[in-house]
């Protein structure tokens, strides 16, 4: 496989891992939102209980009327604050949440600008890739298996070559990425 296509591959599969650990974040956050709403839902649960419990009081209060002390109206009045309350209380907590929720996603946007900003800097600071080679390097020579911990500079030091002739002779486009096992057409003689 061509070597930029590898580097295109490695840059995907990196893109992929960031991408990985931001959905891994993602999940997480939502996993925590599900847990606030859930726990929002129980409490609209306990006051809408606590309603129906006024209302029933008031039913066995009109049921009472004449034993009463407190009035209809007054009832209807303190039902009406306890419904006020009940909707600022969850109005606070759905903007509390919704707060939570935009600092959520600003924190993940920045890491996510941070993770591309790191990666375009790597990017750029990679060398030129080498697309032209010459055709000035001797045609004899020996073929060569590239071992662990070889560098090109090693080869043709050990078999006496230059590295831009093996460098053109075997068309390499980057030289810091020779496999091991490889096996290099080292010219000799010239």
């Amino acid at each position: 496989m061509p070597s930029h296509l590898l580097r295109y591959a490695a840059l995907l599969s990196f893109l992929g891992v960031v991408a990985q650990a931001q959905m891994d974040n993602t999940r997480v956050e939502i996993a925590n939102l599900r847990q606030d709403v859930m726990l929002l839902t129980q409490r609209v649960g306990e006051l809408t209980m606590t309603v129906e419990q006024l209302n029933r009081e008031n039913s066995a209060l009109q049921a009472k009327a004449g034993q009463s002390y407190v009035t209809i109206e007054q009832l209807n009045r303190a039902v009406a604050d306890l419904n006020r309350t009940i909707q600022g209380a969850l109005s606070d907590q759905k903007r509390e949440v919704l707060s939570q929720v935009a600092g959520q996603i600003e924190r993940l946007g920045k890491q996510t600008n941070a993770a591309l900003d790191a990666l375009a800097k790597n990017q750029a600071t990679r060398p030129a890739v080498q697309t032209s080679f010459g055709d000035n390097f001797p045609k004899e020579g020996i073929n060569y298996t590239v071992q662990a911990g070889d560098t090109l500079g090693e080869i043709a030091r050990k078999n006496n070559a230059k590295v831009q002739d093996i460098i053109n002779a075997n068309k390499i486009t980057d030289p810091t990425r020779i496999r091991v096992g490889q096996t290099l057409f080292i010219p000799q003689g010239k």
